[in-house]
């Protein structure tokens, strides 16, 4: 691995943050403060964590912000959920089949980062 920027997990996420922002874009003002806000934060927090892990000296640091980005992809996958019972996105956006397919490439490539 060069840099973060050449794994499939951190491009994913960014894709994800793209895909949060152009939703969110469409939320009633009122969320602005609220659900959009803490939407964005988490979406971005994904790729940002991932990119800091990539760049520490060891693999048990990498594997701390693994964790906290998968722990902030569960809580994008809770908001997105609110949303949809909000019925500011259909239930069957594309946001959490996203969300499921980015959680399953971070947990295979944090067993690839363990056994390593």
């Amino acid at each position: 691995m060069a840099t973060h920027k050449d794994l499939d997990i951190w491009k994913l996420g960014v894709e994800l943050v793209e895909g949060v922002y152009k939703v969110t874009s469409n939320f009633p003002r009122e969320e602005m403060y609220s659900l959009i806000s803490q939407m964005r934060k988490a979406a971005l927090s994904i790729p940002s964590n991932i990119a800091e892990g990539a760049a520490r000296n060891s693999d048990k640091e990498f594997l701390q912000f693994l964790y906290i980005a998968l722990g902030s992809l569960a809580e994008l996958e809770t908001q997105i959920i609110i949303a949809s019972k909000l019925k500011y996105i259909d239930e069957d956006n594309f946001l959490l089949g996203f969300t499921e397919k980015l959680r399953r490439k971070l947990l295979n490539f944090i067993k690839h980062v363990k056994n390593r």
